[in-house]
Formats: structure tokens, C-alpha cells, sequence
């Protein structure tokens, strides 16, 4: 998996167990990274500022300043490190909420230390590839629809519209490659964080839910276009 990509590439891991921490850097580091790491939020908050790491690996609880808020003061400072979360199995608010907050991922515990290194690789690629896509304004209107993708609102036709955090971030990939041929295969590695999910269908049922749910006619969609063979593109 070592790539000349993640060659000096910093990772701060900010997680209190002691015995995870080690893994994590222990594992992290084997695959080319520098790695440094805070045991507790507020620690980890300072490295982030002193140290300008590539990418943080953030645990939602923690003492002294739990992974949320140290997430909120990095977004609300203008710092866009890129940041995986990880939370407790059943945690689905804290997901949600990281997502809200500015977190570019999240994996739930426990996990295999090679899908997070695939997350990481992953999460640094995309962020690697920013300049070479249009910028994508917080917000963002087609159709009926807009979208406030800081906020993770969307409305349809003035009302309310209920995107779950994965399709949030279709439709950001999307907005940012407006015009353009997505692949399915770009769309997971983008969408999900990694590659190794085995069936491109599971983005054609995705995109069938979304299509529900900005479309006025999903069987004949006016946004989100098949190209045949190819992919999609979106055309709002």
C-alpha cells in the first residue's frame, strides 16, 4: 500500500487509550508516515495548530475536549486539515454530527488497521486532487433544490429535505465535477473512502435513492444522468 505519496506525509493520531494509540502509530508509521500523537483534545488541538499535520485521526471521546469539539474549534478557526473520526460502535449521532461539523470521515470501532490506512491513502488523495476540481460553494441551488453543504441542509421546493450524510457527499462530488463523467469507481473511493467494496452496484442503488429525492421524475432524471457504460454526470 506504501505509495510515494505518503512519503513524509504527517499524521497526528489524538486518542487517549494507550494501547490503541500505539497501534494506531505503530501501524500508521509502518506504511511511510511521520506520526505524532496527543492523548488527550485539548493536546491534540494544540498539535494541530503547532504542528500543521497532513491528515488527523480523531477519537470522539476523550478527555479534558472531546473529538467534536476539537473539530468544531479547527473548522471554526479556518484550519481544513482533513480529519477521520472515530467513534464507538452505535454512535450513529456522533457520525452524523462529525460530518456536520467538517469531518472528511469516520470509521466506528473496532476496525481493520488496513481499511484505516485505505481511508487515510484515500483522504489525502482526494485532498492531493482539490485543485484539479471546480470549487464547490457552501451553497448550492439546481432545480428546486438547494443545498448548504457547510450546514448539511438541504430544501425541496422551500420544505425541508431529508439527505442522509453519505448522499450529502455525492452530491458535493457531483457539484464540484458538474458536467463531467463520474465513474462508479471514482464515486467510492471518494464517497465511501476506500476501494475495496465489491460491487459498483451498491452506487446504482444510491443514486436510485437520491434520485427519489431531487428528481421530479427519477425514471427519466433530469440531474443525475446515466452515461451509458461509463458512469454518471450531474448536469445541475
Amino acid at each position: 500500500m506504501t505509495s510515494i505519496q505518503t512519503i513524509c506525509k504527517k499524521v497526528l493520531i489524538v486518542e487517549d487509550d494507550p494501547a490503541m494509540a500505539v497501534g494506531l502509530r505503530d501501524g500508521i508509521a509502518s506504511e511511510g508516515y511521520q506520526v505524532l500523537h496527543a492523548g488527550d483534545g485539548e493536546e491534540g488541538l494544540q498539535l494541530a495548530h503547532s504542528s500543521n499535520p497532513d491528515l488527523i485521526v480523531l477519537d470522539v471521546m476523550m478527555p479534558k475536549k472531546n473529538g467534536l469539539d476539537v473539530c468544531r474549534e479547527l473548522r471554526s478557526s479556518g484550519n481544513k486539515v482533513p480529519i477521520i473520526m472515530l467513534t464507538a460502535r452505535g454512535q450513529e449521532i456522533d457520525k452524523v454530527l462529525g460530518l456536520k461539523l467538517g469531518a472528511d470521515d469516520y470509521m466506528t470501532k473496532p476496525f481493520s488497521l488496513l481499511e484505516l490506512l485505505a481511508r487515510i491513502e484515500s483522504v489525502l488523495r482526494r485532498c492531493n486532487c482539490g485543485e484539479e476540481m471546480e470549487e464547490c460553494s457552501p451553497c448550492y441551488g439546481f432545480g428546486n433544490v438547494d443545498i448548504d453543504f457547510k450546514k448539511h441542509e438541504a430544501r425541496l421546493n422551500g420544505a425541508p429535505l431529508e439527505l442522509s450524510p453519505r448522499e450529502f457527499m455525492m452530491m458535493e462530488y457531483f457539484v464540484a465535477h458538474r458536467g463531467k463523467v463520474v465513474t462508479r469507481d471514482q464515486l467510492l473511493d471518494a464517497v465511501w473512502g476506500y476501494d475495496h467494496i465489491p460491487f459498483t452496484r451498491t452506487v446504482d442503488a444510491h443514486i436510485a435513492k437520491l434520485r427519489k429525492k431531487i428528481e421530479l421524475s427519477p425514471a427519466d432524471p433530469r440531474f443525475l444522468i446515466t452515461v451509458h457504460r461509463l458512469g454518471y454526470k450531474f448536469t445541475g
